[in-house]
């Protein structure tokens, strides 16, 4: 009996094992393992397959594709290295072909030119002019030097002594390159040279201050002296903002400086002045290079010495419809009249 009952149980073994070696068969339907590219179901997730081998003799390796869109050979790792997964942002432009767009401009770059935009003063070896650019008209200047006029000889100036100042009486008419003669109010015409010898002769600001055509745009205040001669006559200078307050204080204050200054004749529409102090303040206006005279008659505009920024200097103004006088800035290139101070 315990005979018959052993055989039995090694027969049973023999039977199991060879069914189970049959269903881990992968051709085998019915096997763990069985697969079948064309099945519709999923296979078990038992069912790893172990990566393929590797042909010492090839230079591709054959990898199992589970969608027809993707190559069904890549090189192999000893040949050439596979290429990186597209990165989620491939709908846009490689960094290689992508450019910015430039950033918005900032709110300074708006209101006002950069701190680049502005030349710095020249070194302090070029802060002193030479001794050939005083009582001499500028060599940078632009245009012809003209004929007539006074020139920059004091002795042909009547001169004002106001408070603790000494003021030219007139506008400088002093004929160098660059300078202009004024014409008839809001006409665009050539210069009516008979204006010189009535309103003196308009200058930009170089050619004023006796100065480099590049301190037109660049800051000169290097060279700019405390008492700077310019294109006066000698002993005399191109007021600074401090002389032309001196002024304006001594004759009672800016707010009714122009009444008090302003001639007795040569103003339109009425705006005469008493000339209380001899000043005689006439209106030559302003002009630009391109020969647009304004305001003749009308406004009378003085340099200043004093800088305002790199391509500005300040000015006075005086109206006809006005009691005061103003101070303002503006481009260095707009011909304005000079009055000169004894220094």
């Amino acid at each position: 009996m315990v005979l018959r009952f052993f055989l039995f149980a090694v027969a049973f073994l023999f039977v199991s094992c060879t069914e189970l070696g049959e269903r881990d068969n992968p051709d085998d339907p019915h096997g763990i393992n069985f697969r079948n590219s064309s099945s519709s179901g999923e296979r078990s997730s038992s069912s790893a397959a172990s990566p393929p081998p590797t042909s010492s003799s090839s230079s591709v390796a054959v990898v199992p594709s589970s969608s027809s869109s993707v190559p069904s050979q890549v090189p192999s790792s000893s040949s050439v290295a596979p290429p990186p997964p597209p990165s989620s942002s491939s709908s846009k432009p490689s960094s290689s072909s992508y450019v910015a767009p430039p950033p918005p401009p900032s709110s300074s770059s708006m209101a006002a030119p950069s701190s680049s935009s502005v030349a710095p003063p020249p070194s302090s070896s070029s802060s002193v002019p030479s001794s050939s650019s005083v009582a001499t008209p500028s060599s940078s200047s632009v245009g012809s030097v003209p004929s007539g006029g006074k020139g920059n000889d004091i002795s042909k100036y009547k001169t004002k002594q106001i408070g603790t100042q000494n003021w030219m009486a007139e506008n400088l008419n002093y004929a160098v390159a660059g300078s202009k003669c004024g014409s008839d109010d809001g006409k665009l015409k050539e210069e009516n040279t008979s204006n010189c010898d009535t309103y003196g002769r308009l200058y930009n600001w170089v050619t004023a201050m006796n100065l480099p055509a590049s301190c037109n745009s660049s800051s000169c205040s290097g060279q700019i002296k405390a008492k700077h001669q310019g294109i006066c006559p000698s002993g005399w200078h191109i007021p600074s903002q401090d002389d032309w307050d001196v002024l304006k204080t001594a004759v009672g204050g800016a707010s009714t400086a122009g009444t008090e200054l302003k001639a007795t004749s040569g103003w339109n529409a009425s705006g005469n002045g008493q000339d209380t102090y001899g000043f005689s303040a006439l209106p030559g206006g302003l002009a630009y290079s391109s020969d647009n005279f304004d305001n003749v008659g009308l406004t009378g505009l003085w340099w200043s010495a004093t800088e305002y920024r790199a391509s500005d200097a300040y000015y006075q103004v005086m109206s006809y419809n006005y009691a005061n006088v103003s101070s303002g800035s503006s481009g260095k290139f707009v011909l304005y009249s000079v009055r000169c101070v004894q220094d």
